[in-house]
């Protein structure tokens, strides 16, 4: 396509990164050598976030060690030019209050991260961190009590003054996992109007209208779940007409029609992410769609799997293709590489990160026997070098 071939480098991984952008193909745009860091939970080996250089060309992951010290950053996301790391630090006390934390990072070329700052995530048990597509916005999402807290970021990468905060109300049918708000995740919609919120706690997709002057959210469009279901990470289809939502109490991905002028959700599908002799207890976990948009990947916690279904573009619907073990335990959190060959796991309980090849044509996946030892990995974020 002409606008392809017109496309800088820069200007593709950056859409990229807002997960609408198709796989980088033409000559000369594509790169071979990207940062990953790792997010972890620090129980027992790990002691924070590990760096690494991957080669997209081979599939081969390269270890450069510990990048940063931190307690149990378990989530991370990064500025798009690829100079600041955030993570969320999965607490219950941070300072001696019952609050988590959420830390800033510079990233240094070799890997290595330097903290800028640190704050409170105003509430316990962060578990999710997403900036607004112009960067000048955090989003931490507080799982425990069920929260959302919005911190401005200032040119220098820090972290600033918390802008805004919702605090959800509300339960569900499941007394074990649904007795108050949990709130999981945000996403921003594709024009950056509307803050998407996955509440696992009460069953429901609010939509908040975002003020990207201020930070502030207003009154939410609410989306209604399942009863039961728990819905847990969202992502948006190619083009921004569908939102994909994965239920992590139910093993399904729920499929909503995007109504972009007023945040609404409609739902029109919902399919199981397990084999149909699975008898076990499974919780799903995350979910993405490939940069073509012709497929979507979510992982099972319990199979240790991922689902892969292929995408139709003028209706949304999926369509299972397979599911393939994870080589691993408890797939917590996967990601694709930018150039939409690669699809790395993060197993939290065999302490490891497998690289698995994706067939551009077909979506399928195939274990590479390429796998990176790091204790208990929790979150796998690819980071443009500047």
């Amino acid at each position: 396509m002409a606008v392809e071939r017109l496309l800088t480098f820069g200007a593709a991984l950056v859409i990229l990164l807002t997960g609408l952008s198709p796989q980088i193909t033409s000559a000369g745009a594509a790169r071979t050598g990207y940062l990953v860091f790792v997010g972890t939970y620090t129980d027992h080996e790990s002691k924070g976030i590990y760096a690494y250089r991957f080669d997209s060309s081979t599939g081969k992951l390269t270890s450069l060690g510990l990048a940063s010290e931190s307690a149990n950053p378990s989530f991370l996301t990064s500025d798009s030019r690829g100079h600041f790391l955030y993570a969320v630090n999965e607490l219950d006390t941070y300072q001696g209050k019952p609050t988590g934390a959420a830390s800033a990072f510079a990233i240094d070329s070799t890997g290595k991260l330097s903290l800028i700052n640190q704050v409170s995530s105003r509430d316990q048990g962060p578990a999710h961190i997403a900036l607004d597509r112009t960067g000048k916005f955090a989003f931490v999402s507080n799982y425990s009590l069920g929260s959302v807290a919005v911190f401005s970021i200032l040119k220098d990468g820090r972290l600033g003054d918390q802008v805004g905060f919702v605090q959800h109300t509300g339960s569900s049918v499941n007394k074990e996992w649904q007795q108050g708000p949990h709130v999981h995740e945000v996403v921003l919609s594709p024009d950056n109007r509307f803050a998407l919120v996955s509440d696992p706690g009460v069953d429901q997709v609010m939509a908040y209208p975002f003020n990207v002057a201020t930070g502030k959210l207003g009154e939410p469009v609410i989306a209604h779940a399942p009863p039961g279901s728990g819905p847990r990470h969202m992502v948006f289809g190619r083009g921004g007409k569908f939102l994909y939502v994965i239920t992590e109490l139910t093993s399904s991905v729920l499929t909503y029609a995007y109504d972009a002028k007023n945040g609404g959700l409609r739902q029109i599908g919902m399919i199981s992410m397990l084999p149909k002799e699975f008898s076990g207890t499974n919780y799903a976990a995350e979910i993405e769609v490939h940069p073509s948009g012709k497929f979507l990947y979510a992982s099972n916690r319990g199979d240790d799997s991922i689902a892969v279904f292929s995408v139709d573009s003028e209706t949304g619907a999926l369509k299972l293709i397979e599911i393939v073990p994870t080589k691993g335990k408890r797939p917590r959190n996967f990601v694709l590489d930018p150039t939409g060959s690669w699809l790395l796991v993060a197993n939290q309980e065999s302490d490891n990160i497998v690289v698995l090849r994706i067939d551009g044509e077909t979506g399928r996946l195939t274990a590479t026997g390429e796998a990176a030892h790091v204790g208990s990995p929790a979150c796998v974020k690819f980071v443009p070098t500047p």
